[in-house]
């Protein structure tokens, strides 16, 4: 039994394809069958039931993918140990940030981090809240940005800034007339928002109950004014569908600040009264040993956004 082995079943009992399993893990498809295969000989034991459209795992396969997951946590544990006693800025550093933040905070801050920890390479990844708090979890990536808020058992946390959220929409809309806009001003209109599994999704509903109960009563009819894009869209897709003449949306400030459309085509408007924001913050396993790389990457994030007096730099 080896540490492959366990890392194999565990990426195949959460996505139950062989295919899928093995594109994660880099290696081809018959080396992971061959992998589990051997493992469920050794153990005289069937980990998992196959058929033409899916693989699970048997009851018992749960109970040992379980323990197999704890075993990579705690191998992880020990990388973390041993490399307490490196140069903690000259190894690479695994950074992954929400698919809503990344793209508009990473090429700021990775030129300044190099800056000054120039002998750290940076490992970046993008992904929904629930993937990255997995690969945190499991050792896969040291430090994660992410919205919050965010809870995780033996996982310290640490806001970095606010920013509020804007209303994006063409330049001839109605709503560009105004100066602000109130929350309930977008009960009429036709507003565009992410997919379920984006955390900024979630935060748009809360912070603008209206909509939340507009898309509610939508569902039975199917028509409604609050719009879904599809499976996969990102923040930028909602722009060029506003910048089409689909609706409207809402976007963190540093989103809305990055467009390739003049203002002659798309404009923002601020809410008016307390806008609705959201804090981004750090998180990083207790046991990770490398503080000093935390520092530097907190150091360099709000560095490059200490000078947008939009965004609210939190001490």
């Amino acid at each position: 039994m080896t540490l492959t082995e366990l890392r194999y079943i565990v990426t195949l009992a959460q996505e139950q394809h062989f295919g899928r399993a093995a594109e994660r893990c880099f290696v081809s498809q018959p080396t992971l069958s061959i992998a589990v295969k051997k493992l469920e000989e050794e153990l005289g034991v069937a980990l998992f039931e196959r058929s033409k459209s899916r693989v699970s795992a048997t009851p018992l396969g749960e109970k040992i993918v379980a323990q197999a997951n704890l075993v990579l946590e705690q191998t992880s544990a020990i990388k973390d140990i041993a490399s307490e006693g490196k140069d903690q800025l000259s190894s690479p550093l695994s950074i992954g940030a929400i698919f809503t933040i990344g793209p508009y905070l990473l090429p700021y801050f990775i030129p300044e981090l190099q800056r000054n920890a120039s002998a750290m390479p940076l490992y970046v990844e993008e992904g929904y809240t629930a993937t990255l708090r997995t690969k945190l979890r499991k050792g896969e990536l040291d430090v994660i940005i992410v919205a919050l808020p965010f809870t995780e058992a033996d996982v310290v946390t640490q806001p970095l800034y606010e920013e509020p959220f804007v209303v994006l929409m063409r330049k001839d809309h109605p709503l560009a007339s105004q100066a602000s806009v109130a929350p309930q001003g977008l009960d009429q209109e036709e507003v565009l928002l992410l997919g379920e599994g984006h955390c900024f999704r979630d935060q748009v509903l809360e912070t603008c109950p209206n909509l939340k109960v507009s898309m509610e009563q939508s569902r039975p009819s199917g028509g409604g004014k609050v719009r879904t894009a599809a499976e996969g869209s990102s923040l930028e897709t909602l722009r060029h569908m506003v910048a089409s003449g689909l609706g409207i949306t809402i976007l963190p400030i540093s989103a809305a600040q990055t467009t390739g459309y003049s203002e002659d085509v798309l404009v923002t408007r601020p809410f008016s009264g307390e806008p609705p924001k959201r804090t981004v913050a750090l998180a990083w396993r207790a046991s990770f040993p490398r503080f000093k790389a935390v520092d530097a990457l907190r150091s360099a994030i709000r560095s490059c956004q200490h000078n947008n007096p939009l965004i609210k730099i939190i001490n």
